[in-house]
C-alpha cells in the first residue's frame, strides 16, 4: 500500500501537466485497478497455514473464549507466522474443531503474542 502512495504521488503531478482532468481521471483509475487486481491475486497464490493446537493445554499455552454460540470465538497465544485466513485447529472435550481466522493484532511485546477472531469452520475441510 506505502507503493501506491509513492507510484501516485509521484505520478499525478506530471499527469496533471500533460493529460486534462478526464483524462487523468481514468488512467488514475486504470491504475488503481491494475494495482488491485495484482495484489488480490497475490494475495491468492499464498496459502493459509493449518497451526494445530490440539496437543497444547487450553488456559496454559493459549487462551480461547467461545462468542456468538460457539461459532466465534477469541483466542490468544504466542506463536509468530499466524495471519488472517490461516486455520487453527482445537480441541474441545473430545472433539477437534477446525477455527479460520477472521482478524488478528499482534502485541508489541511480546512480538509473537496475538489475539484472534476466529470463525468455526463447519465442514472442516481445509
Amino acid at each position: 500500500m506505502v507503493r501506491i502512495i509513492i507510484f501516485l504521488s509521484v505520478l499525478e503531478p506530471l499527469s496533471l501537466k500533460i493529460m486534462p482532468a478526464t483524462k487523468l481521471n481514468i488512467n488514475l483509475n486504470n491504475i488503481l485497478n491494475s494495482l488491485l487486481n495484482l495484489l488480490v491475486s497475490q494475495s491468492k497464490k499464498t496459502k493459509a497455514q493449518v497451526y494445530d493446537y490440539t496437543q497444547f493445554t487450553s488456559g496454559e499455552d493459549y487462551v480461547f473464549e467461545v462468542k456468538e454460540d460457539g461459532i466465534k470465538g477469541y483466542m490468544t497465544a504466542q506463536r509468530s507466522g499466524v495471519k488472517s485466513g490461516d486455520y487453527i485447529i482445537l480441541s474441545h472435550g473430545s472433539h477437534t474443531r477446525c477455527y479460520q481466522v477472521e482478524e488478528i493484532d499482534y502485541y508489541s511485546e511480546p512480538a509473537d503474542m496475538w489475539m484472534a477472531l476466529l470463525r468455526l469452520v463447519e465442514d472442516n475441510g481445509i
